[in-house]
């Protein structure tokens, strides 16, 4: 990866992930903030980071394809597609988990200066979320914040939240609204942020505002956090869960069998 050029994808069902890793990403989400000062492309960039939902709704919904695959960098956050990345060919393959890359890359902005935004989690949480991670990397630079109504924004308000952002001069946006909400966010809002990287980095707020509890790394690491967010929040999840995860392991070694 080398002067802001984005990774190389593999197809995983439906979705082209990136092979990236938490380095890489730095790396590049800093070469972008310095080009958007000096150079800035047309749109903003933005980055899913793709989980076995997101792969299973992109063969089902068309417009999410489109976005999903049109994402600049689609991060392999979940277990299951690391391991389906490595079964075709990127044997070193690691997870790239949206919660543990806002933190990275927070950290980077701190020591570069970079500028972030904040779009999501709930009024009460952002502040929260904002003395976290300033007692966390007491150098960044939180240029704004806003948390959304839960319910599609008025134009009025949508055009007043662009302001907001834009007028934050913000180089880094991080989206948690969920998936796939945050990536159709993205991609409708891409060309009022020349220059600006869009991160979707789904319940990395609540996370790390201390709202939700995460599960610890073994169980991240072992494949089953599912189990344990099902268990910690079963009304809002189960569907997602029960009904679309288990989609993907045929999808995964139907192209596996097609390709080898």
């Amino acid at each position: 990866m080398a002067n802001g050029a984005a990774p190389e994808k593999k197809l995983i069902v439906s979705v082209g992930i990136s092979k990236t890793s938490y380095d890489g990403m730095v790396a590049l989400c800093k070469e972008w903030a310095a080009e958007r000062r000096l150079n800035p492309p047309s749109t903003a960039r933005y980055v899913c980071v793709t989980t076995v939902q997101g792969i299973v709704q992109s063969r089902d919904d068309a417009y999410l394809h489109k976005i999903f695959n049109e994402a600049d960098v689609a991060t392999p956050d979940g277990m299951p597609v690391v391991w389906a990345m490595r079964s075709f060919g990127t044997r070193d393959q690691q997870r790239v988990y949206g919660p543990t890359l806002m933190l990275h890359l927070c950290r980077s902005a701190a020591e570069h200066g970079h500028r972030i935004f904040l779009y999501g989690g709930r009024e009460t949480t952002l502040p929260i979320l904002k003395a976290k991670l300033l007692e966390r990397f007491p150098d960044l630079i939180v240029a704004g914040s806003y948390a959304p109504p839960f319910r599609p924004l008025t134009e009025e308000e949508d055009v007043a939240v662009r302001e907001m952002i834009s007028q934050s001069d913000a180089d880094i946006v991080f989206v948690g609204i969920g998936s796939p909400k945050q990536e159709v966010w993205m991609y409708e809002h891409r060309a009022y942020f020349p220059g600006v990287t869009m991160l979707g980095v789904g319940a990395a707020f609540d996370f790390h505002a201390g709202i939700t509890k995460q599960a610890p790394l073994w169980i991240q690491q072992s494949g089953f956090e599912w189990l344990f967010r099902l268990c910690t929040e079963p009304v809002r999840l189960w569907r997602r869960y029960i009904l679309l995860t288990p989609r993907f392991l045929p999808l995964w070694a139907m192209q596996l069998i097609k390709e080898r």
